[in-house]
């Protein structure tokens, strides 16, 4: 389990697309470096997820020659299951976000190595709605 309520793929086999980002640090589009699903209950959890639907997310590392800042960005969402493709449910991102924010809080240990979280929330950074979102990255 990586942190509370998540976990790596179903088996550890990926059936999906790997999804792309360009991050603007100089390496152009690179494929997604993490993916994680949601884990809803030991051993089998999220092959449940690949079948019911639930959250993801998905992490790209900046680390190119013209910003290598270490950061990580992150594509959370909600998915429906996969009779509707895993397509993003209604407002999937915002869900998807809240949900991982809100586990993230409750902290969690992961490969032996405790940790925690803290929010602070800045306003107007992005507009609500679509614009400014780029699903495809």
């Amino acid at each position: 389990m990586i942190m509370p309520s998540f976990s790596e793929e179903c088996l550890g086999l990926h059936y999906g697309n790997v999804h792309t980002a360009d991050l603007g640090d100089g390496d152009e589009k690179k494929a997604e470096q993490f993916l994680a699903r949601q884990y809803y209950f030991p051993i089998w959890g999220t092959c449940w997820e690949s079948f019911y639907g639930g959250h993801h997310f998905r992490a790209w590392h900046q680390n190119g020659t013209f910003a290598p800042t270490g950061a990580w960005f992150l594509g959370v969402s909600k998915e429906e299951n996969s009779s509707k493709h895993h397509t993003i449910s209604k407002d999937g991102y915002n869900r998807g976000r809240d949900w991982l924010v809100e586990k993230a809080l409750q902290g969690g240990r992961w490969k032996g190595v405790w940790w925690s979280a803290e929010v602070e929330w800045q306003e107007g950074l992005l507009e609500p709605g679509r614009r400014g979102m780029a699903n495809g990255l």
